[in-house]
């Protein structure tokens, strides 16, 4: 007797939360009532019909101290993970994402079932700093869905297969974004020039970027009267954000609202991580600022092997937006940067023109990284279901798979 596929798919931040509820959705366009999911996630992957048994935002974890101080929420959150995993049985175990965590949650899946296929989709940037996380993930998962075209020789060297699917942030639709419908819903005139200010999805960020942004705001705004400031926040932070600057800042929530205000933005000060990667496919210049704690980052000072912490900069090899890291991401230095860019059409024009460019370099305009990567998910399946005996986990596989699913 078949039974539907059981995909275990574990994300604990929200850009992993968005990369897990669109794999769950190019799943189920493939095997239909075929296919369920269980796992840990946040509202998008919720959405469809993960239900995580705790809130990802408590995992959202910032530096190295704060590392250690979380581990023992971490290693209970893991065995949280494992014990969902050991009553709901499932075919596949897809980690996104957020190092730490799921390295953590693949050891114990391995524990509980050493037969379970373990699929790793997001690669630690061993191109940039720790290239020893390269052999640690070989021994830990059967497969890797890269993201970067630059990932595959660094673990395939450790013995690791990996599928490149590209990066979701790539193919974002903003077809349907206006950003003279969000102009409209907050009261901005469509003459006034728009700041976004997008402060991360971690509580470490917030607490640590959100004031310097916020300064470098009340700076611009006192130069600039008719200076709007919008920030969309992060369903994992909204209501910190919200509380921090509602006072100064048009707050808005959700996916539709973010893009609007991507269409809307003059220009963006943008933590470093995802956003940058979709503000540059909208076309908005940007300026980068980051803070970790002094201790974290005298360490990754050591250990970094580029000059760069954005990916169109480090596929462009320029600074193509500026980056304003640790003591430099302060009030004044950001309003400086932000103030030119206000100011010069021009200089927008040739930053936006720029960061499109360093896209084509980091694969813009490939298939959709969600189709690509369900595919190579069946594809790995049905491979292994036609080399597992007869007292291994594959049967007969659900139509559209050569995976099977009877125990």
């Amino acid at each position: 007797m078949t039974r539907p596929l059981c995909v275990m798919l574990v994300a604990a931040e929200a850009s992993g939360d968005d990369r897990g509820a669109a794999l769950a959705k190019a799943l189920r366009a493939r095997l239909g009532e075929k296919v369920r999911f269980v796992g840990v996630g946040g509202e998008r992957m919720a959405a469809e019909g993960v239900k995580s048994p705790f809130d990802i935002s408590e995992l959202s974890i910032l530096g190295l101290l704060e590392g250690l101080m979380a581990y023992p929420k971490v290693k209970a959150r893991v065995a949280d993970t494992v014990a969902l995993a050991a009553r709901e049985k499932p075919d596949v175990a897809i980690l996104i994402d957020s190092w730490g965590f799921t390295l953590r949650v693949a050891v114990g899946l391995r524990k509980l079932d050493p037969k379970l296929p373990l699929i790793k989709y997001v690669a630690p940037q061993v191109w940039a700093t720790r290239p020893g996380r390269a052999k640690t993930l070989a021994t830990s998962v059967d497969h890797l869905l890269s993201i970067h075209v630059f990932d595959a020789p660094y673990f395939e060297a450790e013995g690791l297969p990996v599928t490149f699917v590209g990066n979701s942030a790539l193919n974002i639709d903003f077809s349907q974004a206006d950003g003279g419908r969000l102009r409209a819903q907050l009261g901005i005139s469509p003459e006034a020039p728009v700041l976004l200010v997008l402060p991360g999805s971690r509580p470490g960020e917030i607490s640590r970027v959100l004031p310097p942004f916020a300064e470098a705001a009340a700076i611009l705004k006192h130069e600039r009267p008719d200076l709007e400031v919008v920030i969309p926040a992060a369903p994992t932070v909204a209501a910190s954000v919200r509380e921090a600057a509602a006072s100064w800042a048009h707050v808005v929530e959700g996916e539709t609202a973010k893009l609007d205000a991507m269409k809307a933005a003059t220009v963006a000060l943008a933590c470093s991580g995802t956003v940058t990667t979709e503000l540059a496919l909208a076309g908005v210049p940007m300026v980068i600022g980051y803070r970790l704690g002094a201790m974290t980052h005298a360490i990754l000072k050591r250990l970094i092997r580029t000059p760069y912490i954005t990916l169109f900069n480090i596929a462009a090899k320029a600074f193509v937006a500026p980056e304003l890291v640790q003591d430099d991401c302060n009030g004044p230095a950001l309003a400086r940067e932000i103030g030119k860019r206000l100011d010069d059409p021009d200089l927008r024009k040739a930053q936006a023109a720029a960061q499109s460019e360093a896209l084509l370099k980091m694969g813009r305009g490939g298939p959709d990284p969600s189709e690509t990567a369900a595919d190579a998910v069946l594809k790995l399946l049905g491979e292994r279901a036609k080399t597992s005996g007869p007292d291994d986990r594959a049967g007969q596989a659900p139509a559209g798979t050569d995976r099977a699913h009877r125990r």
